[in-house]
């Protein structure tokens, strides 16, 4: 009969569910990610950096919420060795033994290089990592494969730990694979004039230097593969490739959730470890 409004359903009027509402608001946390660096994070990192921010949610909730909506964090390139071993130079013992980890910062850091494909060629770039909180501390990028690309990454991560009031002091061990950048004579003796301790793992074993790898295979990943090669002009594409490794490298010391230190940055990480030593210990009155 004319007139009459159209037919509806109980769905066409029912009220949202608690679940759908709750729902609602983590996709929208899910979706502002997109385009941003947290929106390369996987399943389990996801979880951590939701609650960081206030949200209450469940790891079988984010699964499958990430999975109705096609986000999949990056996953790693299988990585290239660029590192030449030079097995006729003497060699340092390895004083690591694959144990990466450290009670104390500035104990052992790892380094290590990677290349960067440009229309003009390979940029290098030179990490060192220390094995307490994963913190990225000293980098370089040259246009050459050689010495002086090692030798400045670790003078920055002296530099910037002098910088920051934490210098690395007597005891420290620098740990690297065995490339004839690491076993030249120069930079032999410019680890003994900074009193660090040389340590170099075996010829041919990836195990023996994972830390470092493992960390520059973020890098490859999160920070280089959707601009390589880098197409500027030859005279730019270094720039360009210290550009982009200056913002990841900022971007992963304090912004990056790392799930060997408690879901947290290696910045939250230190910070925590020096506010402990500068807590004073409260004073215990005897009993009257």
């Amino acid at each position: 009969m004319a007139g009459n409004a159209p037919n509806s359903t109980a769905a066409d009027t029912a009220t949202p569910s608690h679940r759908d509402l709750d729902d609602a608001i983590i996709i929208d946390a899910l979706l502002a990610t997109v385009g941003t660096p947290e929106g390369m994070y996987g399943r389990r990192k996801m979880v951590a950096y939701l609650r960081r921010h206030g949200l209450v949610v469940s790891a079988r909730r984010v699964d499958r919420l990430m999975r109705d909506l096609e986000m999949n964090g990056r996953v790693r390139g299988q990585g290239v060795r660029t590192t030449i071993p030079d097995r006729s130079a003497a060699r340092a013992p390895d004083l690591v033994e694959r144990d990466f980890t450290a009670p104390i910062p500035n104990e052992r850091w790892v380094a290590d290089f990677t290349y960067v494909r440009t229309w003009a060629g390979f940029v290098y770039v030179a990490f060192v990592i220390d094995c307490f909180s994963r913190a990225i501390v000293g980098w370089h990028a040259s246009a050459s494969m050689t010495t002086p690309l090692v030798t400045n990454a670790l003078r920055m991560g002296l530099w910037r730990r002098d910088q920051a009031g934490h210098p690395a002091n007597a005891g420290l061990i620098h740990h690297s694979d065995a490339g004839a950048q690491f076993t030249s004579v120069s930079f032999a003796e410019t680890l003994a004039m900074e009193g660090i301790a040389a340590s170099i793992g075996s010829i041919g074993d990836a195990y023996d230097n994972s830390l470092a790898e493992s960390t520059i295979g973020l890098y490859k990943t999160e920070a280089i593969r959707d601009d390589s090669p880098f197409r500027s002009g030859p005279l730019k594409q270094l720039e360009d490739v210290e550009w982009v490794t200056a913002q990841w490298i900022d971007w992963y010391n304090t912004t990056r959730l790392h799930s060997r230190i408690d879901d947290l940055t290696p910045d939250e990480y230190e910070y925590l470890y020096y506010a402990n030593l500068e807590t004073p210990a409260h004073t215990e009155l005897a009993p009257v």
